[in-house]
């Protein structure tokens, strides 16, 4: 049922959602991988990037992308290529891309590109947000996107903890494995929305 009014019960259920969405716990392999690559990444940037993608297209989503003639099929096969290639070089150890820029200027690139975008506030992310809007209250779905963006800046903030606990040989392990699960993740996201363009 669709409430006007706050609702902690609505906020419970679209933290829930968003949280199986993002999926920040099962991604820390992969940022892992982005941090040893590039030395780190800034969590209090990457979560307000991500929470800016994520507030700006929950009220104005879909215009946004009508407004550059880009349908949300279009959006999600665009995130799934940067995926691709971003588990090709975990599951294979290589480097695809190789940039000019000196390390604090890479360290501000790659907080938003692959962190804030597309692996926090990917298409999958932004799809459920227009779903939720349509069950949901937006203050409620809005209250559910802090949420998850605070449990995001705490992962990030202590990643280099997790690692030390992790340890190296269990990371390498969990790059790989994480690396396919990744790798048939952008082929699924690719696959389904490209079909959809075609329809």
């Amino acid at each position: 049922m669709h409430y006007n009014e706050f609702s902690l019960e609505q906020v419970g259920v679209c933290a829930m959602i968003l949280f199986a969405v993002i999926d920040i716990l099962g991604n820390i392999p992969i940022l892992i991988s982005i941090k040893q690559k590039n030395g780190r990444i800034q969590p209090i940037k990457a979560s307000l990037v991500a929470l800016g993608i994520m507030v700006a297209f929950l009220f104005l989503g879909e215009n946004i992308l009508r407004a550059v003639n880009i349908k949300v099929e279009e959006f999600a096969v665009a995130g799934s290529f940067i995926l691709f290639f971003l588990a090709i070089e975990m599951v294979l150890g290589i480097t695809l891309f190789k940039d000019d820029n000196n390390e604090e200027e890479m360290t501000a690139v790659v907080s938003v590109v692959p962190v804030a975008f597309p692996i926090l506030a990917g298409a999958g992310t932004m799809t459920s947000l227009i779903s939720l809007k349509a069950e949901f209250a937006s203050i409620n779905i809005l209250a559910a996107i802090f949420v998850n963006i605070i449990l995001v800046f705490l992962v990030l903030q202590f990643l280099e903890n997790i690692e030390k606990l992790l340890g190296k040989p269990r990371i390498m392990i969990l790059k790989k494995v994480f690396g396919i699960i990744l790798l048939a993740i952008s082929v699924k996201l690719f696959s389904a929305n490209i079909q959809e363009l075609f329809h």
